[in-house]
């Protein structure tokens, strides 16, 4: 059993597609200290120091929650972030309809990187592991964009689309792994959960 410091249905989903039991760890009173994350971009920052900080943090943070918090079971505790990159920007989530078919025109009948980082953390042990895909989306026009942008799904994901969704007819091509770009890579992840003790296929 592990906790999932993750509010994401995948991540959900692709921790059970493997077998492993899990608890979400959150928390109703006060507000989300997510906010303990500093997801912002640093001036300088490329995407791969970036998304392994993001996940470092996430997971630190996750980690002092269940030590403060009396009488919570104390388990290892998975934490994870995507992020997307292309030509050295990072295009996290949308801001909003705008911001999301700028997005999109971007990704347009180009090839960019998804980066994904997953830790785990149990006491003073923190292992990490980051999957890169290239993923190459086919022109798309300002009608489809449109129509995607209005189905909402594109407003809590990095680089405002999901390939699990409607967007998935956009991509022309994948290098990488699948579930990666969804957010949470199972390869990598099974990898880190065997690290500590975890049994998974």
């Amino acid at each position: 059993m592990i906790y999932l410091a993750s509010r994401s249905p995948r991540r959900r989903e692709l921790l059970a597609q493997i077998g492993v039991k899990f608890e979400p760890l959150l928390f109703r009173d006060g507000p989300r200290q997510d906010a303990d994350t500093d997801e912002a971009v640093r001036p300088g920052e490329d995407a791969d120091a970036y998304v392994r900080r993001v996940t470092r943090l996430k997971a630190e943070a996750a980690w002092q929650r269940i030590v403060m918090r009396r009488g919570l079971r104390r388990m290892p505790v998975l934490a994870a972030d995507t992020t997307v990159a292309l030509a050295g920007e990072i295009l996290g989530k949308p801001a909003g309809r705008a911001d999301a078919e700028r997005i999109l025109r971007l990704l347009s009948g180009t090839q960019h990187r998804v980066l994904t980082a997953v830790a785990i953390g149990f006491e003073d042990r923190l292992e990490m592991a980051v999957s890169e895909s290239l993923v190459t989306f086919g022109p798309v026009d300002e009608a489809r964009i449109a129509a995607y942008v209005q189905s909402g799904e594109p407003y809590d994901k990095a680089g405002a689309y999901g390939i699990q969704g409607r967007a998935g007819a956009f991509v022309e091509r994948l290098e990488g792994s699948y579930t990666g770009v969804m957010g949470l890579p199972l390869y990598e992840t099974a990898g880190l959960l065997r690290l500590f003790g975890i049994p998974v296929p």
